[in-house]
């Protein structure tokens, strides 16, 4: 009976003490895991692709992120699953405070997505340079020639990249390459030009959706104003129909490329370029920037007028004239004013004399 009662009372003891036992041990994960992270709010925490699990929670701990074992860590890594909903990338801990937060960040697979934009009216060139400044991106144009930046980008290496990327703000993760936001960039564009080209209005003069991306990238370097984009598209085309040249500066500046000095000269204006519109008739050969779809939109919808010549009035706004006459005095007006170094398509009266009596046009 004794031997009966004294195991019974060992089995309680060993009860007793599994509870305890137990108990601590769910106290101690706990405060584990709800021991404070030790991380900077402006650093990242980043996991390379293939790294191990021992790997990870080495990170975190020899870089003191916590203060919790790396055995502990483990254990209950294997326990809960973990690796298996890893994934690399960039994590923000700023919002985090505890390891639970932590691991169930890194569990969760929220990367941080980083964002580039890119201006209206930027040529590839600038897109280029401008995809270079930033360090999260996996840099590839470097080694790659425009014609094989078309080649991946769009499978055709004769094609221009100007005109053919949609200027937006692009998010992405650390890692992403330069060429990846290309593609995303590229497919944008080709989907909004052909929906804009479908609901069209303009008749006649433009013939395939190539040429309204021509006519909008130049529309777009020529005013920022929005008001002001509906008329300059109005000029253009109704010196398309008359067979006018465009006489569009940016196009000149476009084709001097980096021999542009900054200051747009008669001698400039006279260079034969396959870009310069005041020698050559019609649209240049391709986009000459990447137009806003406010500009794509003037292109294809221009304002119905007999406006034939613009200058900028170097408040951002712009002065339409239906006469060259009338331009003429407009010109004056505002280089007097000592605006002339601000508007874009503004040549010398002279030249713009000169050019208008060799083309034989009669306007007004």
């Amino acid at each position: 009976m004794s031997k009966i009662f004294y195991r019974i009372i060992n089995a309680k003891t060993l009860l007793v003490f599994l509870v305890i036992l137990i108990i601590a041990s769910v106290k101690v994960c706990h405060d584990q895991l709800n021991s404070s992270i030790n991380w900077r709010s402006d650093e990242t925490f980043v996991i390379e692709s293939g790294t191990s699990l021992g790997g990870i929670l080495k990170q975190l701990t020899s870089k003191d992120v916590v203060m919790t074992s790396e055995e502990f860590l483990l254990a209950y890594a294997l326990l809960t699953n973990f690796r298996g909903s890893l994934k690399a990338g960039e994590y923000d801990l700023s919002k985090t405070k505890t390891v639970a937060e932590l691991l169930a960040l890194l569990r969760s697979g929220r990367v941080l997505e980083r964002q580039i934009t890119f201006i209206e009216g930027w040529t590839f060139e600038q897109w280029r340079n401008h995809l270079k400044t930033s360090p999260y991106i996996n840099q590839e144009l470097e080694k790659l020639k425009n014609s094989e930046v078309m080649i991946i980008v769009a499978g055709k290496p004769e094609l221009s990249p100007e005109g053919l990327f949609f200027p937006d703000t692009y998010r992405f993760t650390r890692g992403d390459s330069d060429i990846q936001i290309l593609k995303r960039a590229h497919i944008k564009m080709i989907n909004v030009l052909e929906k804009e080209w479908g609901n069209r209005t303009i008749e006649g003069i433009l013939t395939n959706s190539y040429q309204a991306l021509i006519l909008a990238s130049i529309i777009e370097s020529e005013t920022g104003f929005m008001g002001d984009r509906g008329k300059v598209s109005q000029v253009f085309v109704n010196r398309l129909r008359r067979n006018i040249r465009l006489q569009s500066d940016p196009t000149v500046i476009y084709g001097l490329g980096k021999t542009f000095d900054g200051n747009l000269t008669k001698k400039d204006l006279r260079k034969p370029t396959q870009f310069n519109t005041y020698t050559n008739q019609g649209l240049p050969p391709t986009p000459i920037g990447m137009p806003s779809l406010a500009s794509l939109r003037a292109a294809l919808h221009p304002e119905v007028g007999e406006y034939l010549y613009f200058v900028a009035k170097g408040d951002g706004t712009t002065h339409f004239s239906k006469t060259l006459a009338e331009h003429n005095l407009a010109v004056e007006r505002y280089q007097r004013s000592g605006r002339s170094n601000n508007y874009k398509s503004a040549p010398q009266k002279r030249l713009l004399n000169e050019l208008e009596n060799k083309k034989g046009n009669t306007d007004g």
